[in-house]
Order: structure tokens, then sequence, then C-alpha cells
């Protein structure tokens, strides 16, 4: 039953995700947030001072013109036309970040703080430079300086590569080299699908990127996709960082893209005129052990369908985000249990627009990414219920519940 306090989503869009050095790659990363910032207002035809507070997942400062507190969602909010006076928050969770930034502004809405919100994030990882520590105070005068990539090995250094604990994870679970690259072609195939369905115009917006010659040119889809992916040719990428199964073909790209999501109370929505797409029914955030994360989502999924009093029987479709293709592989066989009956069940619901292997991955705006996804496919199913989950850095995540009536 609706109710006044309700939060309901009431607008959401996103970038094209950029390839690694791709289209958005000299997209300075203040204005690469603004941009869905603007348009998720602009689609509703909103006048900004409505929002109330910006909560914003940033997984790097190393990335801004200002590395040192950059305040990326302040920076971003004013050049995306908002009042000056709009408090914001920008915070790191790594991947779980924008799922985590709906979860904030809920929780504000909620404790009667604020009314309405926008919350989402960004990441730009071609815009990553190269780091040189220690210089400030060695004053070398004389040998070679020390260079490092931080997107080398991507992870943390006091832990295992994400790739590889993912690995050994996967490993118990006995999900194979194959396994894995048929879930990633099957990110493909329903990426694809889905395009040709027209299924992403509700979420992404159309840029047009300047070329240094003749007109610029209209990114409209994500550039991580491959239309030409097969087993094949995935059979024969090699494995990363020593692991067993993991390649650059059944992980995602490190790729550039944005995210905003607009939330409010449903009173607030029908007093300005506003459809409300989507209400937001339960979240949750969890973390486990920190070489565990392709079971994050899995815990969090059993943990928000407890707190909903929900069962799998009641959500319509699901989407895990893809860190790497054994995350939904681990966590559907952990929901599952030894059940293989609902374990196909599961899976036969889960990631049907494709994920992160074939969307992209910027990383601290995919959850946003994920409820707005879900919330468009409910849409077009007529409603129902949908369940979004994704894991971080050192197995922290979230889950997060949608209705559309």
């Amino acid at each position: 039953m609706s109710r006044a306090d309700d939060v309901v989503i009431v607008s959401a869009v996103r970038t094209p995700f950029g390839r690694y050095g791709g289209s958005l790659k000299d997209i300075d990363y203040y204005d690469l947030g603004a941009i869905p910032m603007r348009e998720v207002l602009k689609r509703v035809n909103l006048s900004p001072d409505v929002v109330d507070e910006v909560f914003w997942g940033v997984g790097d400062t190393s990335s801004c013109k200002d590395p040192y507190t950059p305040v990326a969602a302040r920076q971003s909010l004013i050049k995306a036309g908002l009042p000056v006076e709009t408090p914001s928050i920008s915070f790191d969770m790594a991947c779980v970040s924008a799922m985590h930034a709906v979860k904030l502004a809920a929780m504000s809405i909620r404790l009667g703080e604020i009314e309405a919100a926008i919350a989402g994030g960004a990441t730009s990882f071609s815009t990553e430079p190269i780091l040189v520590r220690g210089l400030r105070f060695q004053g070398y005068r004389l040998g070679d300086v020390k260079m490092e990539d931080p997107l080398y090995a991507l992870g943390y250094k006091d832990f295992n590569p994400v790739a590889v604990d993912s690995d050994n994870v996967a490993f118990e679970y006995g999900i194979g080299r194959q396994e894995q690259d048929e879930w990633a072609l099957r990110s493909h195939m329903n990426y694809g699908n889905a395009w040709n369905a027209g299924k992403f115009k509700d979420e992404i917006i159309p840029l047009a990127i300047p070329q240094a010659k003749g007109e610029p040119k209209v990114l409209d889809i994500d550039e991580q996709y491959r239309p030409d992916t097969s087993l094949e040719r995935l059979s024969e990428l090699k494995t990363v960082y020593g692991t067993r199964a993991i390649t650059a073909g059944n992980a995602p790209g490190m790729n550039d893209g944005a995210t905003a999501i607009l939330v409010m109370t449903r009173r607030r929505a029908e007093e300005l005129g506003l459809e409300c797409l989507a209400t937001v029914i339960s979240q949750v955030s969890i973390a486990i052990q920190p070489n565990r994360m392709p079971e994050g989502p899995g815990y969090a999924i059993q943990k928000v369908l407890k707190k909903a009093d929900m069962s799998l029987d009641d959500i319509a479709v699901i989407e895990i985000n893809e860190a790497f293709a054994c995350v939904p592989l681990v966590s559907t066989k952990l929901v599952a249990g030894d059940n293989k009956k609902t374990l196909k069940q599961i899976r036969d619901k889960t990631n049907i627009n494709g994920s992160a292997i074939a969307i992209g991955h910027p990383n601290t705006a995919s959850g946003a990414r994920i409820i707005m996804n879900l919330t468009y496919e409910l849409s077009r199913r007529g409603g129902g219920y949908a369940l979004g989950a994704i894991c971080g850095g050192l197995a922290q995540a979230d889950a997060t519940i949608i209705k559309v009536e």
C-alpha cells in the first residue's frame, strides 16, 4: 500500500559508459558528473532548487584536477547548475558507492531531514594519472624516479588483487574458466538483445563527442559491448595475475561514466506533479571477510529479502553486478544452496539485460545504474519487484529492492 512518506524514484539517467581511453577520456571528471545531475532534472522539467542534498559516490580523487580534497559532488553540482546552497557529500565505498548513495539519500528522507535528493556517482579510469611518491622530501638530483600505475594489479596494496581473491572463491565453489566465459558471453548477448529492443534509451543520455575532424560523434551505446564476442575468442584470452580462470574477457573493463537518480517522498512527488517510476522498498549493507568478495552480493540478497519479509519468488528480475563473471555465479549458488532447480530459476532472471562485463563498470557509478535499469525493466513489464546487488573492494556489498506499480 502506497504511503505519502514512501521514498520514490522520479527520474534516473546516466551517460553511456566509455571504454578505457575511449570516447569519454577527455571529459573532465567534474564535468562528467555534472552531465547526469543536470539531465536527471531536465527529464522531469524540474527546477534545481527542489534538490535538498546530493549524495555522490567517488572511488578515487587522483583523477580530479584537484586531487587533494576535491569535493567532487559539490564541484559537479555547481557545474550542473544546482544552487550553490545545495549541501552534498562525496564518499567512497568502492563499487558499492552509487547504490549506497541512494541508500543514504533514502535514509535522510525517511529521517525527515530532507524531501528530495540526487544520488549517484562518477568514475573516470581514463584520466587516472601515473603516480610518483616520495619526491617531496627525498630531493632527487641524480638517479631514477620510480613511477607507479595505480591501475596495475587493481586492488589494495596490503591485500591480494581483487581478481586473485575472486578466483580463489570461485574455485572453492567449483566454478571454472568455461562457466565464467559462458556467463561473459551471455552478458554480451543479453546486452545486445536489450539494446536492439531499445531498452537502454530510457536511461542513456546520448552524448555528442567532439572529433578532431568533422562533425561530433554521437555516443548512445556503451562502448564496452562487443557484438562479435564468442566462446572461442574468450577461451583464447590469457588469465591475469596468475589466476586460474579470470581474464579480460570474463571481467568488466575499466570504464568511464556517471549516473544520477532523483529520489523524494511520494508526497513531494505528487505536489510537483511527477510520476513515481519506482518505490524503494528495502536496502541493506553488509561486509564479510575481505578476501570473499564474490559472496558479498549473495549475503546481501539474503539479508534484504529477510528485511523486506519477501522471498525470491516475489522478485521478477535481479541484477548482480559482474565485478567478475564469478561474482553472480558464486552469489546465485550461495543463495540457492544445493538446490539446482532453485539455482536455475535465480539465474534465469538474473542480468537479463547484461551487466558490467558488457555494459562496463565505472566503479562508483554502477550501483545507481543497476537500480535505474531495474526500474525501467519493471516498467516495461507492467510492474512488480526487482532486486539489485553489488559488491565492492575488500568485500562490502549492498542490495536494494524496488517496486513498480
